[in-house]
This record gives C-alpha cells, sequence and structure tokens, in this order.
C-alpha cells in the first residue's frame, strides 16, 4: 500500500475551484457506458456527480484566503499482491475507503467543540480509478528510452530523405527500426512500451478529494499540517494542534489487512519503508533475518516492483553507499509509477 497526501498544488499558486481536478478524474469514464462508468461516492452516498462535487467542496471554504489550499488530495495506491486479494475492486475498494477515512478523522490531533474529529467531520469524495498508463518516471520507460531515441531519430532521417534533404535507403532505415521496436528491452503485447501506453495488469486506486473546512465550513482540518501532534496556547488557552501522518499510514494497513484477511510481508509494509530510508543497515538486517519462506516472498515483490536485487547487503562493507543509493533508486522508481508493490 502507497499512500500520498498532497495538497491541491505545490506551487502555492492555489485555484479557487476544484473543477479541473474533478475533470481530470472524470476522464476514464469517456466512452464508456452508464454501467462501466465509476462515479463519487462519500462515507454515506453513492453515484454523486462531478458537478455536485465542485458545488460542495468549492462552496466549503469559509474565511481562507487565497494563498491557503481549498482541498487536499489523498492517492491509494494497492499492491498488485493487496488487489489480487480482492474480489470485486470497485465495491471492495468502496469499503475499505471508507474505513480509511475512519483513521484519517483520528489521524488529527484536534477538537471541534469540546470532542475529537470524527469522520462526520470530514467533507470528501472518492472516486476509484482501473487504468494506469505508463508515464516518463516509470523503470521500464527509462529502460528503454535509449531504443526511443534512435527509432525517433531514424523516424527523421526518413522524413529527410523523402523531402530531399538527405540520401539515404529508407527501405534500410525501416528494417533497422523495426530491429530496435523488438529489441527494447520492455514490451507489452509484442509492442514495445512507451509513455502514455496503458498498463497491463489490475492498476486499481483510489482518489479522494478532501476539504480543508470541516462539514460545518466553521473549522480547518490541514493533514499538511507541519505538526505531528502537540499542544499550543491561543488566547490563553491550552489548544490541541497537528496531523499524524505516521499513525495514519500505519492504520491504513492494519484496516486492509483486517478487512480482507491480507497477511503483509516485512517489505510492503510503511514501517520498512521508514527504516530503509533513516537506517538502510538496520533494514538489510531485518530482511537477512526473516524466515526462510517469507524472504524468498521479500524478494519476489521487490524484483517485481523494479528494484534492482543483485544481493541483499548484510555487512558494512555491502553497506557501501553507491549500493544503498542504487537500491534506494530502484524503490523510488517503482513508487512513483504507480505499480506499487512494496
Amino acid at each position: 500500500m502507497y499512500i500520498t497526501v498532497t495538497k491541491q498544488t505545490m506551487d502555492g499558486n492555489y485555484s479557487q475551484s476544484v473543477s479541473d481536478f474533478v475533470a481530470y478524474l472524470e476522464k476514464e469514464n469517456e466512452d464508456k457506458s452508464i454501467d462501466e462508468m465509476e462515479h463519487f461516492f462519500n462515507q454515506y452516498g453513492e453515484e454523486i456527480s462531478g458537478k455536485e462535487v465542485i458545488q460542495e467542496i468549492d462552496g466549503n471554504t469559509a474565511k481562507l484566503k487565497k494563498t491557503e489550499p481549498k482541498f487536499y488530495s489523498i492517492t491509494v495506491n494497492p499492491s498488485a499482491y493487496e488487489l489480487k486479494r480482492l474480489q470485486n475492486h470497485s465495491e471492495e475498494l468502496k469499503q475499505y475507503t471508507r474505513e480509511l477515512m475512519k483513521e484519517y478523522a483520528k489521524s488529527f490531533n484536534r477538537e471541534i467543540n469540546g470532542r475529537a474529529v470524527t469522520v462526520d467531520d470530514i467533507k470528501y469524495y472518492a472516486k476509484i480509478e482501473h487504468q494506469r498508463t505508463y508515464k516518463g518516471t516509470d523503470r521500464k520507460i527509462q529502460e528503454n528510452q535509449p531504443y526511443a531515441t534512435k527509432i525517433l531519430q531514424i523516424k527523421n532521417d526518413i522524413r529527410k530523405i523523402e523531402n530531399g534533404k538527405l540520401e539515404g535507403n529508407i527501405k534500410i532505415l525501416q528494417e533497422k527500426m523495426s530491429r530496435l521496436e523488438k529489441e527494447a528491452p520492455h514490451q507489452q503485447d509484442g509492442k514495445r512500451i512507451v509513455r502514455g501506453m496503458p498498463k497491463e495488469g489490475s492498476q486499481s486506486h483510489i482518489h479522494i478529494i478532501v476539504s480543508r473546512k470541516d462539514m460545518s465550513n466553521k473549522y480547518s482540518l490541514s493533514p499538511g499540517s507541519k505538526y505531528k501532534a502537540s499542544e499550543t496556547v491561543f488566547n490563553g488557552k491550552p489548544v490541541k494542534r497537528g496531523f499524524d501522518r505516521d499513525k495514519f499510514f500505519k492504520a491504513s494497513e492494519k484496516t486492509f489487512d483486517t478487512l480482507f484477511q491480507y497477511k503483509r510481508n516485512y517489505v510492503e509494509t510503511y514501517k520498512a519503508r521508514k527504516t530503509f530510508l533513516q537506517n538502510p543497515k538496520l533494514y538489510f538486517s531485518i530482511l537477512s533475518g526473516l524466515p526462510t519462506n517469507e524472504k524468498a516472498a521479500a524478494y519476489k515483490i521487490l524484483v517485481k516492483s523494479g528494484v534492482p536485487i543483485m544481493s541483499i547487503p548484510t555487512n558494512q562493507v555491502q553497506l557501501a553507499l553507491k549500493v544503498i543509493n542504487k537500491f534506494k533508486k530502484g524503490i523510488d522508481r517503482a513508487l512513483q509509477s504507480g505499480s506499487i508493490g512494496i
């Protein structure tokens, strides 16, 4: 499970409407029958229109400045292994989302009218998507890039020959281009994987739009708070503040595992990813000490996720910075690609 929580834009230039994001999420419904479409939903409602989402989110921004985000985006990316556990992706991911948002509310160190924040205070709209396309950050695209560059050059040369700007044999160039297409290391359905190509296999994931303000449009609930969980004094009174992301991410895994009786491997956990970033030596030590079956499964998961595994470092010499950086780069690519397996 890989979850991101981001404000509506990273550059501080905040749109005053959620309409563009809603339009982006509606694209997957194009050219689909009514029965095939995925609609927005929330804690208690189904088949919510994009128009209603825009009205509700845009109309829930009281006292927010133009320089403040109006909403946040939560993207939930189950791994191929997690998705395999599900029987009905749409219905079960909706069920999971509703339980997940309860944990989201619990992760706020805030009080509303003297009580803890609950899911009933959270104004959100979610949508299930089942497709992904390859992006430039994907490992397979990057490893195919040298072939793509050569193919593009050949196409340009053919065009020049046809326009009389270059001499050459078009047939020979076309044969060379055909060989390069087949030699590219990553293929799908007999074709070289390129940007924009739909990814094969199950790609179901969840997009959640969360209003910055609570349901009453009075209180600001920001998961982007720099405060994890603390108290401050405001007008002479102690006030709780903060959002605990660690708590939320850990709860997201526990919720999925409980709902669907999923047995999570060590390398699939948020704790493992955090350990790797903070203490690679400890990460490799734990990985090497796993029971044989679990360790074999961990290797399989990492390799399938695009992480370049040669051998798991176990001593100080093997823990060279070059090895760690290569391993980390592999993990980063896997996470960015959306093909999350760790």
